[in-house]
């Protein structure tokens, strides 16, 4: 599968399909009056091409589709800000699931704070500091979004996504502009994403994002592939054409996903906070099972890099921030504030291998399937498109 682009080229497509100055479509998508932008979690282009039997009209859909690349790294909080914005992480700044985030007017300070993006709270904690006071998700993320700039060309804009997202931290740092729907199901998910797009000569231009998390939070607590995670996928299937079958005319629905998953087991871990080595001169961790953000202490880069390059081997890719920058893994461009969330040293995952924390994240331990890294597993997601 060779990618058409990334995550952070769809919005910016469709927006250029309405017409919206300042974007360009480079995706294919053509001239629309309506556009609908569909992310279902999870579902990452080689899992459903290995299930495509399970998911008729996603497979027909994907038969005319492309790829994408998630970005880096391959994980919810990151790609919906790259829908959002987009931007690349190295620009907008959402560099992980957690990351050490400086004082936001000195990103030159050390990363003492670690925020988790998805709850916008202190990472680690058994009782979660909510950090939208302390760390204001707009100047966290500070670039203005595809949603403001389609709202402000008078295209009316609509999130769509479960109601507790209605003022968290992420929508506020990338999903904000236009209006909020709140949505418990999927038939009022369907339902309002139809209604979002109008119909008829007078409808107006319209932008919306809706979001479905159930096929990630299975592949996480079953693996992706087990039977739940199958029937959840021909639920989604049948989401997907129904949506499809009654799209107005000319409006486009955009189907993507924000990352692929891997399944693993113990036999494939490693415990940080049991391996005494791989915690020598480290201040601060960050990042998921499957990417590790190492924040060290002063004097002692070179060191933690020899450690972490002889422990692990070749169960992952170790760079320094420095080397991890100029590959490219975060983008082409990296801006002060994004360099200063990104560990000292970036360690991601090869083959099934997960770099857990059994004392600080005994939840996001016990999980089956993960996801993060740079392998095609993870960062491969389908571009589906269907046309009223």
């Amino acid at each position: 599968m060779t990618p058409a682009g990334t995550l952070a080229d769809v919005s910016p497509a469709l927006a250029a399909a309405l017409g919206v100055d300042g974007f360009a479509d480079g995706l294919g998508i053509g001239d629309a009056r309506g556009v609908a932008l569909l992310l279902v979690d999870g579902l990452g282009a080689e899992l459903l091409a290995e299930h495509a039997d399970r998911a008729p009209a996603l497979a027909e859909l994907a038969a005319r589709g492309s790829t994408l690349r998630a970005g880096f790294p391959a994980t919810t909080a990151v790609s919906v800000a790259s829908l959002g914005t987009g931007l690349a992480s190295g620009e907008h700044g959402i560099v992980g699931y957690s990351m050490g985030v400086p004082p936001l007017d000195d990103p030159d300070a050390p990363a003492d704070t670690v925020l988790n993006t998805l709850r916008w709270c202190a990472h680690g904690s058994t009782d979660p500091v909510d950090l939208r006071r302390e760390l204001p998700p707009e100047r966290v993320q500070a670039a203005p979004t595809v949603l403001e700039r389609a709202a402000r060309a008078g295209v009316a804009v609509t999130t769509i996504a479960p109601e507790i997202q209605r003022r968290s931290g992420l929508t506020r740092a990338a999903l904000r502009g236009g209006r909020f729907h709140g949505v418990s199901a999927l038939g009022d998910l369907a339902a309002a994403v139809l209604d979002a797009l109008g119909s008829g000569p007078a409808a107006e231009r319209a932008f919306c994002y809706a979001y479905h998390g159930d096929l990630d939070l299975l592949g996480h607590a079953h693996g992706p592939g087990s039977r739940p995670w199958l029937l959840q996928l021909g639920i989604i299937d049948r989401l997907v054409a129904a949506i499809a079958e009654d799209l107005p005319a000319d409006t486009v629905l955009a189907v993507v996903a924000d990352h692929g998953m891997v399944g693993t087991d113990a036999g494939w871990r490693v415990d940080l906070d049991t391996t005494p080595a791989l915690l020598a001169g480290v201040r601060r961790l960050a990042g998921e099972a499957r990417v590790r953000h190492v924040f060290v202490a002063d004097g002692a880069l070179d060191d933690v890099v020899a450690a972490w390059c002889g422990e692990l081997g070749d169960a992952a890719w170790v760079r320094t921030r420095d080397e991890a920058v100029a590959e490219g893994w975060f983008g082409d461009r990296v801006t002060d504030a994004a360099r200063g969330r990104i560990g000292h040293v970036v360690a991601a995952t090869r083959d099934n291998w997960t770099l857990v924390r059994s004392r600080i994240e005994p939840m996001e331990t016990a999980l089956v399937g993960h996801h993060g890294s740079l392998t095609d597993a993870e960062q491969l997601v389908p571009l589906l498109l269907a046309r009223g």
